[in-house]
Formats: C-alpha cells, structure tokens, sequence
C-alpha cells in the first residue's frame, strides 16, 4: 500500500496559498481516481483508494505545516506503511519558479520546515517527494507573507496545470515506479532576464535529491 501525502495548513484562511498547493494536488488525484470522502483519523484527512488496483492511502495532515510529521509517523506506523518504499509527498518549493515540478527519490528537507518535520519524526531522509514551484519572494518580501500569500490570475492558470501534472506524476510512481515518473514529469522552468519564463524538461534519470 501507497501513502501519498499532500501538505498544507488546514482552515479555509489557507485554500489555495502557495504553502497549500500540494493539498490541492492531491485532491486532483483524489477527483481524478474517484478516491471516496475523506474522513479524519491521525490528525488527517485520509482516503482510501486505488489506482490501477494499487490500493493507495491519500492523506492531508491537519497538524498545520511545520508539524506535518506527527500525522504521517501515525499514519505510517498504524498502516504499516514503509517510508522508503511506500510514501510519497507532494509540497510546494519557494526555490523553483511556478510551473516546475521537481521529483526525487530522497533528500534534504531544502528549507521546507514540513518536510524537515517528516523527516524528524521519520528518522529517515530517504522517501520520495514531489515539489511543486511556488516562485521566490520579489524584493525580499517577507516569506511568511509570500508562502500563505495567493498567485496572481496569470500564475494561477500555470499553477493548475502543473498540480494535474504533479497528481499524474503521483499515480505514474505507483504503478509504474518512480524512475519512470521522473523521466516523464520532472520540468524546471528558468527566469530569464526579460521576466518571461521557459520551460526545460528534464531528460534524464535523477535518482539523488538535494
């Protein structure tokens, strides 16, 4: 069994921050695979599902963000769920531009003080995640505000296309592993000097995450 979980804070202050898009990848893979009503149990919102006959756990922790590793130590621990084989967690990346989806197979938490909570309470850096890019702070603006801050209307469209790709590239790892899943959907998009942004696909296999 698979436990793919997205992070975010609960509360409706939250819906659609740039600190909750991996809430709203996951709820693409729970419409897109007809998961049924979340109920709550370890301090989440947990569904059971399948994807192609793979039986899947899709879970949102309400512990709020920087505690996000209390529900998934509970969850794993009461389903038996394996960490290194068998989570994978979909969040947002202030370091990547929005449209980019970066998937790893493990690494450090990078600044992201939910995962760096996961991985506290893990013991382990070695699972799969999958960080969606939320853009970098203009002017220096204050993080906080940028990360529970809304996108812009020409953003929000690029955003919602890549949490489709993001809840694709969940579902790809599941069935087919993550080796594919990372050829198929890893995409940086670059900044360039005139503000306008291009996309580079990634070619070729990473199996290493910083």
């Amino acid at each position: 069994m698979y436990l793919i979980v997205g992070l975010g804070n609960p509360g409706s202050e939250y819906h659609k921050t740039r600190h909750n898009v991996g809430f709203e990848a996951l709820d693409c893979l729970i419409e897109a695979y007809a998961f049924p009503r979340p109920q709550i149990k370890h301090r989440a919102m947990i569904s059971k599902g399948y994807i192609d006959g793979v039986p899947v756990l899709a879970a949102k922790p309400l512990t709020y963000m920087n505690c996000s590793g209390e529900a998934v130590r509970a969850i794993c621990d009461y389903f038996k769920i394996d960490p290194e084989m068998e989570l994978i967690v979909l969040c947002d990346d202030i370091y990547l531009q929005v449209g980019s989806l970066r998937i790893r197979k493990q690494g450090s938490d990078g600044g992201h003080k939910g995962l760096k909570d996961i991985i506290r309470h893990l013991g382990t850096e070695r699972f799969i995640r999958m960080r969606i890019g939320v853009g970098d702070a203009e002017d220096h603006e204050n993080l906080a505000n940028h990360v529970l801050g809304h996108f812009s209307k020409e953003d929000r469209v690029t955003v919602d296309d890549v949490l489709a790709q993001a809840a694709k590239a969940a579902a790809l790892a599941v069935t087919d592993g993550i080796d594919a899943s990372m050829n198929l959907y890893n995409k940086t998009v670059k900044k360039q000097k005139t503000g306008q942004k291009t996309d580079v696909p990634d070619q070729q296999k990473e199996s290493e995450a910083s």
